[in-house]
C-alpha cells in the first residue's frame, strides 16, 4: 500500500471479511427466504444482460443509473454473477487506501492514518452494503481520488475523477463551488483558524459574490483547467450515451432524480408530506421547493469552509443527505467515507465521540421500529415514522453543530506533491 509498509494487515483482513460475506451471501440466497443480495444488484445484472443483447439497459424497470454501470457489469453475464460484488468490495477497500493516502498527505504517520482508516475497513455498514452488491463504493473511490489529487494540486487527474463521479451520480456536483473557491488561491486553513474566524472571513467573501470582479478572480488558470477537463468529460460521456440510448438516458440517469418524489417510507423529513400530497397538483412544486434548504446551506458552507476542502465536502455531503427528499441507509456512506479525514482534527474526546455515535444509532433505531411494523406487520405507522424522521433530523443537525464547533485544522506538515 504505497508508502505504508507494515500496515497492510488490516487491509488484507478487511478484504478477506468482505470476500467471505460475498460467498456467505450465495448460501443465504439459496437457502433462506430473506435474500442477502441487494435488490439493486439484480437490477444491475438484468440491465447488463440487456446490454449484452444489444438493447437498452433501461428496459429493466427501476434502472435509474448511467449505462456505464451496466457496461461495467457485463462480466456478470459472460463470466460469473458475483463479478460485480467482487468489484464493489475491492473498491470498498481501495477507498480506505485512498483515505490512508490523504491522511498521510495531511501529515499523519502511516500507522496513525491506518487506525483512522480502520473505522471504514471494519465498519459493518460499508462491509455489508458492498458485499450485498451496492455500487456506492465505486463512487467513494472517485470522490476520494478527486480530493487526493486536488490536495496534490494535480488538477487534470482530479478533474477526470470528478467528471466521472458526477456522471455516475449527480450529488458530487455540489462540490463544484467549494472546489472552485479552493483553487482560486493556494491558502490552507491554519491551526489558528477557529470556526468563528473562518466564518467571518469567508462569509464576507460570500457577500462579494455579486461583484463581477469576484467572479473574474475565480477564473484563474487552475479553475479554468478543472472546469474544462471535468466539463468536457461529463459532456462527452453524456453525448455518447445520448446518441446510443436517446432521451431515456437523460430521463432515467439525471432528470428522474431531480423530480423524484419517493412516497415510500425513508429517513427524509419530507417523505410524509410527499406521501400525503402524492395526488396533488402541487406535488411537483413541493418536490422542487424541498431543494431550497439544501441549496442555501450548501452555499453558506462553501464560503465558510472552502479553504479546508475535505471538511467542506464532508459537511456538504452530510447536509445534502440529511435534508434530501429521499434518504436511505446507503446514502450515509456518501459522507462516512469522508469522516476518517475529519476525525484527526476534532478536539473532543473519544468518549464524547462514542456518545455522539450512540445518539446517531439511537435515532436510527427509533425510526426503524415503526418502519418494521409498517413493512412487516402491515400497521399504519406513517405518522410515527415521520416523527421519528424529524427526531433523526434534529440529531443529525446537533451532531453536525458539535463537529463544526469542535473542528480545528491542525498545523500538520503537509506532504503536498505538485508534480
Amino acid at each position: 500500500m504505497g508508502g505504508s509498509h507494515g500496515v497492510t494487515g488490516p487491509f488484507i483482513v478487511a478484504l478477506g471479511i468482505r470476500v467471505a460475506l460475498v460467498f456467505y451471501g450465495l448460501y443465504q440466497d439459496r437457502s433462506m427466504q430473506v435474500k442477502y443480495t441487494d435488490v439493486d444488484y439484480q437490477v444491475f445484472t438484468d440491465a447488463a444482460r440487456f446490454v449484452t443483447q444489444g438493447t437498452s439497459p433501461y428496459r429493466r424497470a427501476t434502472y435509474r443509473y448511467t449505462p456505464l454501470l451496466a457496461w461495467m457489469l457485463m462480466p456478470n453475464i459472460y463470466f460469473m454473477e458475483i463479478y460485480g460484488k467482487l468489484v464493489f468490495i475491492i473498491c470498498d477497500v481501495l477507498a480506505a487506501h485512498l483515505m490512508h493516502k490523504i491522511l498521510c498527505l495531511q501529515g499523519l504517520d502511516s500507522r496513525s492514518a491506518c487506525s483512522y482508516c480502520s473505522l471504514w475497513l471494519f465498519n459493518p455498514l460499508p462491509m455489508t452494503v458492498s458485499s450485498r452488491g451496492n455500487a456506492e463504493a465505486v463512487l467513494a473511490v472517485l470522490v476520494l481520488s478527486t480530493l487526493f489529487y486536488l490536495q496534490r494540486r494535480q488538477i487534470v487527474k482530479a478533474a477526470l475523477f470528478y467528471g466521472l463521479s458526477v456522471h455516475l451520480k449527480i450529488y458530487p456536483v455540489t462540490y463544484a463551488f467549494p472546489i472552485i473557491l479552493s483553487l482560486q488561491n493556494g491558502q490552507q486553513a491554519t491551526e489558528n483558524d477557529t470556526p468563528t474566524i473562518r466564518n467571518k472571513q469567508h462569509l464576507k467573501k460570500g457577500i462579494s459574490l455579486l461583484n463581477p470582479m469576484f467572479i473574474v478572480r475565480l477564473l484563474n488558470k487552475d479553475v479554468l483547467l478543472f472546469i474544462i477537463v471535468a466539463g468536457l468529460e461529463f459532456l462527452i460521456l453524456g453525448a455518447l450515451f445520448y446518441c446510443r440510448y436517446g432521451w431515456e438516458f437523460l430521463d432515467h440517469t439525471y432528470l428522474y432524480h431531480l423530480t423524484r418524489r419517493d412516497i415510500r417510507h425513508n429517513f427524509s423529513p419530507y417523505f410524509y408530506m410527499l406521501y400525503l400530497t402524492a395526488e396533488s397538483e402541487w406535488s411537483s412544486v413541493l418536490g422542487l421547493v424541498a431543494f431550497l434548504p439544501q441549496f442555501l446551506l450548501l452555499v453558506i458552507t462553501s464560503f465558510a469552509y472552502y479553504k479546508d476542502l475535505t471538511f467542506c465536502c464532508f459537511l456538504h455531503t452530510a447536509i445534502f443527505v440529511t435534508f434530501n427528499k429521499v434518504c436511505t441507509s446507503q446514502y450515509f456512506l456518501w459522507y462516512l467515507c469522508l469522516l476518517p479525514m475529519v476525525l484527526p482534527h476534532l478536539t473532543f474526546s473519544w468518549r464524547r465521540g462514542i456518545m455522539l455515535l450512540a445518539l446517531w444509532f439511537t435515532g436510527q433505531g427509533l425510526w426503524l421500529t415503526p418502519a418494521y411494523y409498517l413493512e412487516f406487520e402491515g400497521q399504519n405507522t406513517y405518522l410515527l415514522i415521520w416523527l421519528a424522521g424529524l427526531l433523526f433530523l434534529a440529531i443529525n443537525c446537533f451532531i453536525l453543530l458539535v463537529l463544526i464547533s469542535n473542528y480545528k485544522k491542525r498545523n500538520l506538515q503537509s506532504k503536498t506533491n505538485t508534480e
